[in-house]
């Protein structure tokens, strides 16, 4: 193996993560196989094929196993981590979408004056939003499933609230434009009756008479990342 295979690549990272960049390290088979989902055989022909790939230094006492990475096992881990690095950092600070201007179902103006959401809107957006959303709805799909990156960012969070009589959800909150002139966000809600083609977005301002917009009409939408 005179390169690193794909599968090996956890392997290594683990034994990275106990210190075997300088030191040589104790190991079992059966505790590493646990840490990287493996069987003990599978683990121990992992640690067999680095060392015969000269990635690892491994050094058998008995049943005890001793390892140690190599500085080409290390090159290889450090010209990933560069890598991975690189290309997360390249990636878009903004998921651009178009969509078409819908009605919404008469919730948005109801939620939007509760003060369990009101007070937090002025905390953590700056502005207590209009009372109701704007809907756009996104036709093309590859749009769709960008949207799924908003559930891996913390965005502005609205706590969920009870009023002694029902309980809400959180709320959170993206910074975005519309037509690149009207500064608002995109909500997304721990709880909805839209699907995932629908976005909603609130602003301190009416959206629709702002720009004079209606059902029908095309929109661009741009949801800022950082």
């Amino acid at each position: 193996m005179s390169e690193l295979k794909i599968q090996h690549l956890i392997t290594l990272t683990e034994l990275l993560a106990r210190g075997a960049k300088n030191n040589f390290i104790s190991i079992t088979t059966s505790s590493l196989g646990k840490n990287i989902a493996k069987s003990q055989q599978a683990a121990s022909q992992h640690l067999l094929e680095l060392e015969q790939g000269g990635f690892i230094e491994r050094v058998m006492n008995g049943r005890k196993i001793s390892v140690k990475l190599t500085e080409k096992g290390y090159g290889q881990i450090a010209d990933m981590y560069h890598m991975l690095k690189a290309s997360l950092e390249s990636s878009p600070s903004a998921i651009e979408l178009q969509g078409t201007l819908v009605s919404g179902m008469g919730e948005g103006a109801y939620y939007m004056s509760l003060k369990g959401y009101t007070k937090q809107f002025k905390a953590r957006i700056g502005y207590v939003p209009f009372p109701g959303t704007l809907n756009v709805k996104i036709g093309k799909k590859e749009q769709v499933e960008a949207l799924r990156q908003l559930n891996a960012i913390p965005g502005a969070k609205i706590d969920g609230f009870s009023d002694g009589k029902r309980t809400y959800g959180w709320v959170k909150c993206f910074g975005c434009t519309v037509n690149g002139k009207v500064a608002c966000h995109v909500i997304q809600l721990e709880r909805t009756h839209h699907d995932q083609s629908v976005i909603e977005l609130i602003s301190k301002v009416e959206i629709r008479k702002k720009m004079g917009i209606e059902n029908g009409d095309k929109v661009s939408v741009k949801i800022l990342l950082a």
